[in-house]
């Protein structure tokens, strides 16, 4: 007997374990996960489940905006059941903001370069160090050395040398 009812708790808690790993439906709007289960409504993916422990997992926006749509009428029979308030909708929706560096990382850099060489902006006489968000990608410019760069009288983005 003490076999059968261990068993049967053995039983039960591995179907209570696959039933709370599963997945569940995302609140309406939501747009992903942190990794701490709570759901975001943020527009993009960068900052949306920061003090969150990051993102988990990414919906795209099409996906969102189906789980968005007014859910079909309850039955007239039923009784609608009062809504709980859910983490989602304790979360406001982040505006997406667009940093020059933000708008220089999505630029293409410019062919050539490489460690050892720094991009000199020729319209401002700033170099940019290899790796650095501005790094051949300003409109006008050229890759040289950092000693090349200072010898025609460019000075270091931000005042920091690529070399100490």
């Amino acid at each position: 007997m003490k076999t059968a009812i261990r068993l049967m708790a053995v039983a039960a808690g591995l179907l209570g374990t696959q039933l709370a790993l599963g997945q569940a439906t995302p609140p309406a709007g939501s747009t992903g996960i942190c990794k701490d289960g709570t759901y975001s409504t943020a527009a993009s993916k960068q900052g949306a489940c920061r003090g969150h422990q990051g993102v988990k997992e990414w919906y795209s926006a099409a996906a969102a905006a189906p789980a968005a749509a007014t859910p079909a009428p309850a039955p007239k029979a039923a009784t609608p059941a009062p809504a709980a308030p859910t983490a989602a909708t304790a979360m406001t929706a982040a505006p997406a903001k667009s940093s020059p560096s933000a708008k220089a990382a999505a630029m293409p850099q410019a062919a050539g370069g490489g460690p050892g060489l720094v991009w000199v902006n020729t319209s401002s006489n700033v170099y940019h160090c290899y790796g650095s968000d501005y790094y051949g990608k300003t409109k006008a410019g050229s890759y040289m050395s950092e000693a090349d760069a200072k010898a025609k009288g460019a000075h270091p983005d931000h005042g920091k040398a690529c070399t100490k």
